[in-house]
């Protein structure tokens, strides 16, 4: 579904059961997955690349460099950068450093990620956070400006409790257990992590 004040360049591939609504550009040899959706006002810059089921709000510009794995979550004004050091009078055109969100993360709402990070999986990024990090691990949860880990989450999006006395973390929705395997490394122990939910 392409609603007709959205302009879609020559060479786009968008896959099937993706919706792209009021406004939105889709640029020259931009590669979009299926069932994706894209709210209004969102820019895909020329060769970007979007994983399937991902899910882009209102006025987000993912610009060249920026790579979206499959079920990532961009919340409203989410602001990507693709230039550590842009000037107006330096051409840094080519120059772009990349930047990989990994699959099921969430980018909340007004939340900027500045180029050249890498984001777990299922990393969950809190609304109006400033991540400047080189790497969030996966399921990390990252608070603040600049964003500093405060916690797990889970697939479910839901903050993890403490672990109990055999070093599990529960997800409240899902029931589904985690386990910390060494720092910095969090596993599902009850769900195969590249399986849909």
């Amino acid at each position: 579904m392409i609603h007709p004040t959205a302009v879609i360049d020559d060479d786009v591939s968008i896959g099937a059961g993706t919706k792209v609504w009021h406004f939105s550009h889709i640029s020259t040899g931009a590669r979009i997955g299926v069932g994706c959706t894209l709210g209004q006002n969102v820019f895909a810059a020329p060769g970007v690349r979007i994983g399937d089921n991902v899910k882009i709000q209102n006025n987000v510009s993912i610009y060249e460099g920026v790579e979206l794995d499959d079920d990532v979550f961009c919340g409203p004004s989410a602001v990507f950068t693709n230039v550590a050091n842009p000037r107006s009078q330096v051409n840094r055109r080519g120059q772009y450093a990349t930047t990989k969100v990994g699959r099921g993360a969430t980018i909340g709402a007004n939340a900027t990620i500045v180029c050249g990070t890498t984001i777990g999986r299922y990393a969950f990024i809190a609304a109006g956070a400033v991540v400047t990090r080189n790497v969030v691990p996966d399921y990390a949860l990252m608070v603040g400006v600049p964003a500093k880990q405060r916690g797990w989450t889970s697939r479910h999006g839901h903050r993890l409790p403490s672990p109990d006395a055999d070093g599990i973390m529960r997800c409240p929705e899902s029931g589904w257990r985690y386990r910390e395997l060494e720092p910095g490394v969090v596993r599902c122990l009850d769900h195969d992590e590249e399986a849909p939910l």
